[in-house]
């Protein structure tokens, strides 16, 4: 004979209800997600054939050649002409105005325009981290919650629960999955192109400072 705790059907009964309450929630984020990796993939393209091939050679020219320049109009020519991106030109225009400060205020200026386009790059890789991690939760949970009243239906000898309840269960983990795989591959790709530009701002800005502290 089982012995019943007292109180735990409540429990049992309120998780229960938690549980398959959560289920139309789960199903709508997914639909969300899904939507999301697919916009997503479309503007990593969109930004793939926009990109600038900025190549270390360049770099190293308009190292020189602000090295080299001798008035603040060579400098600016240099940057505008440079086949850089036009808001790596902006924060270089504003670090070469700054020429009025103190050596620390450029400094710190730099600083804060290159951290600001560090925050706007996060901010947007942000969205495609969250779901990599959420989408494939999201799914796993779409699984599991289907499946207890799939199998307390099997015990009834319901089967059409049971299958309708396995397909569900499958439809929400393929979608789960996939959308996280697709933010994934979208927030790898655009993490490096973002390294690479950041990369070349603080060098290019490195060298501008150098150049105005002299």
């Amino acid at each position: 004979m089982v012995t019943t705790i007292p109180g735990s059907e409540i429990l049992t009964s309120t998780l229960n209800m938690i549980s398959q309450s959560l289920q139309i929630p789960v199903i709508i984020f997914l639909v969300i997600f899904a939507i999301f990796a697919v916009l997503a993939i479309g503007g990593l393209i969109s930004e793939y054939t926009s990109r600038k091939k900025v190549t270390p050679d360049l770099i190293e020219e308009m190292i020189y050649s602000i090295s080299n320049a001798t008035s603040l109009d060579e400098i600016k020519n240099v940057i505008k002409n440079a086949k850089i991106y036009e808001s790596q030109k902006v924060v270089l225009i504003k670090i070469l105005r700054s020429n009025e400060l103190t050596a620390d205020s450029r400094h710190a200026l730099a600083k804060k325009l290159i951290e600001f386009e560090e925050n706007k790059f996060a901010k947007k890789i942000e969205k495609t981290d969250v779901v990599t991690r959420i989408g494939p939760t999201l799914g796993l949970m779409g699984t599991l919650i289907p499946m207890g009243p799939g199998l307390a239906a099997l015990g009834a000898g319901d089967v059409n629960t049971l299958a309708n309840a396995i397909i569900v269960a499958f439809d929400t983990t393929v979608v789960g999955i996939g959308a996280g795989a697709v933010a994934y591959f979208v927030s790898k790709i655009r993490r490096r192109w973002y390294e690479e530009y950041l990369s070349n701002l603080d060098a290019l800005a490195d060298a501008l400072l150098d150049k105005l502290n002299q």
